[in-house]
């Protein structure tokens, strides 16, 4: 195969670790050949794909969803500028309230630091439903014994 690289080689270019290239090509989300001794070549391509699923994750896109992705490309080629545009296009309004969610525990983790619920299950950051916590921090509820 021409200009093809080993793992190492892809992993050094990428910057991902060979065990996450080898994950990656067991989920299908990059494929390499095989030489006569067994040893992985990777088309150049692949790093484009590489630096797609990377990207993906970093703004919080799980790898089934990369997936799906990847496997709607024609005969399941390198994503380009445009399939990047369209594909995240289609995250975007999952993204955008990925990013409320944050901005949210943002702006509530400041106040949250001596709150003095200690309890998750009290917390306006983990249970925002919580009814009783306007009555103040603590125990509210008598429970019978």
């Amino acid at each position: 195969m021409q200009e093809a690289l080993t793992i190492g080689q892809l992993a050094a270019r990428s910057g991902v670790a060979p065990s996450a290239l080898r994950y990656y090509e067991r989920l299908g989300l990059i494929r390499a050949d095989r030489t006569g001794g067994n040893q992985r070549r990777y088309h150049r391509g692949e790093l484009r794909r590489v630096a797609f699923i990377r990207i993906a994750q970093q703004v919080g896109v799980s790898l089934d969803e990369i997936r799906s992705a990847l496997d709607s490309l024609p005969a399941s080629r390198t994503p380009t500028a445009e399939d990047w545009a369209q594909i995240s296009t289609a995250w975007r309004e999952r993204l955008t309230e990925k990013i409320r969610l944050l901005n949210r525990l943002r702006d509530d983790l400041d106040g949250c630091i001596g709150c003095g619920c200690l309890s998750l299950r009290r917390c306006s950051l983990y249970n925002p439903g919580d009814q009783l916590a306007s009555e103040g921090p603590g125990p509210r509820l008598t429970i019978p014994h």
